[in-house]
């Protein structure tokens, strides 16, 4: 299935390693310029060489210009931050440019007991897991509206629906985003423009982040880290943790043009763990 996503831009946060990487590559595949941003200025300058080697591999994605494939460009910064968001939206064209995709991701704050986290974890873990995202929100969707089309992709997680105790922060920042998507992706003047928004919920998938909550599970309880690690797995009916590439993808057709109609959405990709009707 062509996508329809040849040519476009996207910014994709927290693209250094992960579901972020993976959204990043999955678009690539389709032909679209990626704007990767990530702190660790090395591990993102080794993802995007790898991916502009990945790209080579593949001779001439989505029909594009066998000169040119699809540009991968990078920004170390930290997109939590007021000046971190300023430079990635000051690539190639400065705040004007046209971003047709946008991929919000920030990494989760840490687990832990609730009642060790004081107000100053609280505030940062709401500033980088939900007034991010809306700052981002905020920069780009008029552009799109104007251009009538335009997406955006809120990495969040299936704590949204299903909270982890140990994921307090997480489960607060993230649910309070929630709200506020299915508030604004309704808004006549982007939906009816073409702007689309959604939240796109992992599971359990084998990142980095996964395996240290289940690192803290295992400290919390006293358990060793293969039986927790088996117990989650075990819980899962698909009996496997995902892969990042799968979920790029899922990221990919969210963001094509064969998902226009698809705004306000909390897509939750996890093997189907969580259990409820809705």
């Amino acid at each position: 299935m062509d996508l329809g996503l040849t040519g476009k831009w996207a910014l994709v946060c927290g693209a250094s390693k992960g579901l972020g990487l993976g959204c990043a590559q999955a678009l690539a595949q389709e032909g679209v310029n990626v704007v990767l941003v990530a702190r660790g200025e090395s591990a993102l300058e080794q993802a995007a060489q790898g991916l502009r080697a990945y790209l080579a591999d593949m001779g001439n994605p989505s029909g594009l210009n066998p000169l040119h494939g699809p540009s991968v460009l990078t920004v170390a910064a930290d997109i939590t931050t007021p000046e971190g968001r300023e430079a990635a939206l000051a690539v190639d064209g400065g705040p004007g440019k046209a971003f047709d995709i946008v991929v919000t991701n920030a990494g989760g704050p840490p687990p832990g007991d609730f009642r060790d986290w004081d107000r100053e974890a609280w505030l940062k873990a709401v500033d980088a897991n939900m007034l991010t995202p809306i700052e981002l929100i905020k920069a780009t969707v008029d552009g799109m509206a104007a251009r009538g089309v335009g997406r955006i992709v809120n990495i969040t997680s299936s704590a949204v629906k299903a909270p982890i105790d140990i994921l307090g922060l997480s489960n607060g920042a993230r649910s309070g985003l929630t709200g506020f998507v299915a508030g604004v992706a309704r808004n006549p003047t982007l939906a009816a423009h073409g702007v689309t928004i959604n939240n796109l919920l992992p599971g359990a998938f084998d990142t980095d982040r996964l395996r240290t909550t289940l690192q803290g599970a295992a400290t919390k309880t006293g358990q060793p880290l293969d039986a927790v690690v088996e117990a989650r797995r075990n819980g899962i009916p698909a009996r496997r943790f995902g892969t990042p590439d799968e979920f790029g993808r899922i990221c990919a057709f969210l963001c094509s043009m064969h998902a226009g109609y698809i705004t306000g959405q909390n897509v939750l990709a996890d093997g189907g763990a969580f259990g409820g009707t809705f």
